[in-house]
């Protein structure tokens, strides 16, 4: 579609009007905009060029995309993952079974009733030994309590098998949404990164929900179906095989049905779950920077792009809504026409007296019975088919490899017998998806329980080295020897139960000040917490707290100040009591008399570990036992502050600047007052 996109304009309508495309007047809206995209996602419906694949909008790799499974690998996909639910699946499929055979009972009264209590006719031979049954008004008693005890023993059994369904359904769908989640955190970093939060969890959410309503979808409901399906038959064919002729001819049409909307709907409904992860993605973004929004006044814009997506997917689903209505309208309108037949023919096999009337009834109500399952399994097709691209979905997240998965092999890290001595081995490294190099050739060895001080201008890969210490990633070229062992001899999560790591972007969870400090060790004590955040100078503004330890702090943080979540963010580490240390500008946040305080804390932190200190201010870097100059991805220099200021180099010239920025601050400052 080549048309010119048009500008951004203001709705000044109320109310939204989903069908012409405006929005509510509550935010500038591209209206236009989303009505084009809608046009171009129709016309690739009609040529049939949604993609078959996988349709994640979280950046997974090329063969995931083209990956294309068929209705039937799905369904065995799915069986596979029923395995450990089996017992109350056959439970509820019996219970099921035994309900839809005692629903067919009843309608078998209807013929008692009008040829034997209302119209006279003598009593079948097998029933004629019973004298008691020659009367019409007992007769007509028996029959009607008969039928009512059995439809509420029916109902019975139906819901007690209805509930252990539903609750497996539902057992599926935790069990599927933990495995989906469990997945995807240990997928490598730079594929979680990729990803999107709000994303994934519209993935956990509505995908994972999916799996569990299969349950119904392709077992439960189909399976009630074609018992109640085959029981009628064989009613039926004892009724009156010719009418039972003329019932089968609609049998195939449920497979034609099916084969012809399924590559039509499943795409659309893959397209409509892959906008709704958009919305719920861009929604938990939005939300995530709420302060950048206002401080640029971009609280419309926000809204219209919110507004303007949910537009073009509330399009979308009512196009497949039409979809999915011309299976249905086809069935209303042959229902009614082959049972008008059906009646037509029937009645004419009364007045010739092949048939008696309560014969006709009874063909009719089980003719009912017959056509009910036989519509219920054309229209639900293309719900299954909703659900199957959900599970499609899953599959597609799930088939991704994991990061630096562990061997049987592989080693576990303890603190007690690791010393902490690394060595980087002639050590490259680029990241996934670029061929620019971060790292080359790198060549460091740091021996046990010392402080390393990485120095360098911003982007010449000192966080990249320390990802690989934390082995965030593994090495492209080299090796990293931790006391003599390449890292990835290591099982990765007991290697990492060694590391303390306080970033410059400090990440804080929602609950209360002493579970973000006991999040690097679960069975911390009250005492233990109070110690840590002592020691990181953080007690001084937890006892002004309303609640202390207890005090909620929000999501992220966001109710205290930068240099309050530095603090609890180093109180953290110094709970873990870590082997290997990673400070990456963990003071930046700091006031200088916050930094001076907790200096002496993180000097006692550091002692006896293998520390590496990412810093840019002076008194951060001079006390470290060695300093690493990096710039370009490569080491310039090496040693200590004393031996480095005595040459001249990269990391005197630095110290330099930095010295004569100071004073000239200061100069400044005096010239002012």
């Amino acid at each position: 579609m080549n048309r010119k996109q048009p500008r951004e304009t203001t709705s000044s309508t109320s109310g939204s009007t989903i069908a012409n495309g405006d929005q509510p007047a509550t935010a500038a809206v591209r209206t236009v905009g989303s009505r084009n995209r809608f046009e171009q996602y129709r016309q690739k419906v009609r040529q049939r060029q949604l993609p078959k694949g996988s349709v994640h909008s979280t950046g997974e790799t090329r063969a995931a995309k083209d990956r294309v499974r068929s209705s039937w690998q799905l369904i065995r996909q799915f069986f596979g993952l029923l395995k450990p639910y089996r017992a109350p699946l056959a439970l509820s499929l019996a219970t099921v079974t035994v309900s839809t055979l005692l629903g067919l009972i009843p309608p078998a009264g209807t013929k008692f009733v009008v040829d034997y209590a209302l119209g006279g006719k003598p009593l079948p031979p097998f029933l004629q030994g019973y004298r008691w049954l020659n009367s019409p008004v007992r007769l007509l008693s028996i029959t009607v309590v008969a039928v009512a005890a059995i439809s509420l023993i029916r109902i019975c059994i139906h819901i007690w098998g209805r509930w252990h369904a539903t609750k497996t359904s539902k057992n599926i769908q935790l069990a599927i949404r933990r495995r989906v989640f469990e997945h995807a955190i240990r997928l490598p970093l730079h594929r979680v990164q990729e990803m999107r939060s709000g994303g994934v969890a519209s993935v956990l959410r509505e995908d994972g929900g999916s799996v569990g309503e299969l349950v119904f979808g392709m077992l439960y409901n189909p399976w009630r179906a074609v018992i109640q399906l085959l029981g009628s038959l064989v009613v039926l064919a004892w009724v009156d095989w010719t009418l039972l002729a003329g019932a089968i001819v609609l049998l195939p049409t449920v497979f034609v049905t099916h084969r012809a909307w399924v590559s039509i709907i499943r795409p659309q409904f893959k397209a409509i779950r892959k906008q709704r992860e958009q919305i719920d993605a861009g929604a938990a973004e939005s939300f995530s920077g709420i302060r950048i929004v206002r401080a640029f006044s971009r609280q419309k814009r926000e809204s219209a792009r919110f507004s303007e997506e949910n537009n073009l997917m509330a399009r979308q689903e009512l196009y497949a809504w039409w979809w999915m209505r011309i299976v249905e309208i086809a069935w209303e309108a042959m229902i009614p026409i082959a049972s008008a037949g059906l009646l037509f023919y029937g009645g004419w096999r009364v007045t010739t007296g092949y048939m008696t009337t309560g014969d006709l009834m009874m063909f009719l109500v089980y003719l009912l019975m017959l056509l009910e399952p036989l519509a219920a399994l054309a229209t639900s097709a293309t719900q299954f088919q909703n659900s199957l691209s959900g599970l499609d979905r899953i599959l597609d997240l799930l088939a991704e490899k994991p990061e630096m998965v562990s061997t049987p092999q592989s080693l576990h890290a303890q603190q007690s017998t690791i010393t902490g001595r690394i060595e980087f081995d002639h050590v490259g490294f680029a990241y996934p998806g670029t061929e620019a190099a971060a790292l080359e050739n790198i060549c460091l060895t740091i021996p046990a329980g010392h402080t390393v001080a990485l120095v360098g201008p911003s982007g010449a890969g000192k966080t990249t080295l320390c990802n690989l210490v934390a082995r965030f990633y593994d090495p492209t070229s080299g090796r990293i020897l931790l006391d003599g062992r390449d890292l990835r001899d290591f099982d990765v999560e007991s290697f990492r139960s060694l590391l303390g790591v306080v970033e410059q972007d400090v990440f804080l969870f929602d609950g209360t000040i002493a579970r973000n400090i006991a999040y690097s060790r679960k069975h911390a004590t009250t005492e233990e917490i109070t110690a840590a955040a002592e020691s990181a100078n953080a007690m001084e503004f937890i006892r002004k707290m309303p609640d202390g330890l207890n005090t909620l702090i929000g999501e992220r943080g966001v109710r205290l100040s930068g240099g309050q979540r530095q603090r609890l963010a180093i109180a953290r580490a110094i709970l873990a009591d870590p082997r290997l240390l990673i400070l990456d500008e963990a003071t930046s946040n700091l006031d200088t008399q916050s930094e001076q305080l907790i200096q002496q804390s993180l000097m006692q932190l550091m002692k006896n570990r293998t520390s590496f200190v990412i810093a840019h201010r002076l008194s951060t870097i001079a006390g470290a036992d060695l300093i690493v100059v990096v710039e370009g991805g490569r080491i310039l220099q090496t040693g200590t502050h004393a031996e480095l200021m005595a040459t001249d180099g990269r990391y005197k010239t630095m110290v330099e600047q930095q010295v004569k920025m100071a004073l000239g601050t200061v100069a400044e400052v005096r010239s002012e007052k």
